[in-house]
């Protein structure tokens, strides 16, 4: 029996691509081989076409509450790659840096000079491809 629901990964494969990039899921998908290629399907499937996959809650608000859970986990690889979705998504340089205050105020100042750091690195590789 497989766990594989195809209808899902095509829906979050299409707001995996909307937020993140397509070039840059394509690449993640291609560069999947027999052991990472089952997490690649379903964590496309279960975090983008089901958590991701409804109207309750728009683009922007998920990559807010994206990159809020992500700064408090420390995780900012993750962090750098959401924030580059959440541009996509019309969140504001403003917005990120409200969100920002946040995680230094919940995770420690640490955390939020962290998150500076990775927001700044993804505004210049943004203005360096605007230009």
């Amino acid at each position: 029996m497989s766990s594989f629901d195809e209808d899902l990964f095509l829906k979050g494969l299409e707001q995996r691509k909307a937020t993140l990039g397509a070039d840059y899921v394509e690449k993640n998908l291609a560069a999947s081989d027999d052991f990472t290629r089952p997490f690649q399907e379903a964590m496309t499937a279960w975090c983008w076409g089901f958590g991701w996959g409804d109207d309750v809650i728009d683009a922007k608000t998920r990559s807010m509450m994206n990159l809020s859970m992500i700064g408090a986990l420390g995780k900012m690889h993750e962090w750098e790659l959401h924030c580059k979705g959440a541009l996509n998504n019309g969140v504001s340089r403003d917005e990120i840096r409200a969100i920002i205050h946040v995680i230094a105020i919940y995770c420690g100042v640490p955390q939020g000079l962290e998150c500076f750091r990775a927001a700044r690195k993804v505004f210049e590789e943004a203005e360096q491809s605007a230009s």
